[in-house]
């Protein structure tokens, strides 16, 4: 089916849908920003970004696959990221380029939220006070 078919019935019914303070948001798969929109939309589209966390460390990059589209465990080519957040970065610009180089600043604004949020803060240690020796 074209993209366009597919948008124009679940636009407005899919189960994805959460719909909250005149907001219309979609918690569907290959969906980088969450917004119920045609570009963002990862069932209507044939060529999807996604990028979730990893369960160690990293990102996962996962490339929604056009030719093998009917079987769903092969649809997707997954690449996790382990590096920093500079290499993580240049990695997912150099494969977006040619797959989906509109995506781009999406994808890179949901790697930096999901690195920020990863990221563990040092809890520094409370110096106490010692009190004067009486003597």
């Amino acid at each position: 089916m074209s993209a366009d078919l597919v948008w124009s019935v679940i636009r407005n019914r899919s189960s994805f849908l959460v719909k909250r303070n005149g907001l219309q948001l979609t918690s569907e798969p290959f969906n980088l920003k969450n917004e119920n929109s045609f570009k963002f939309s990862g069932l209507a589209n044939s060529k999807a970004v996604d990028i979730t966390p990893n369960k160690e460390r990293g990102v996962v990059l996962s490339l929604k696959s056009k030719k093998r589209s009917n079987q769903y465990k092969l649809k997707t080519n997954k690449t996790v990221l382990r590096r920093d957040f500079r290499r993580s970065s240049r990695s997912i610009v150099s494969q977006l380029k040619q797959y989906r180089p509109d995506l781009r600043n999406a994808a890179l604004a949901r790697l930096s939220a999901i690195t920020k949020a990863s990221k563990t803060v040092a809890v520094q240690k409370k110096k106490s006070r010692r009190s004067a020796k009486k003597q």
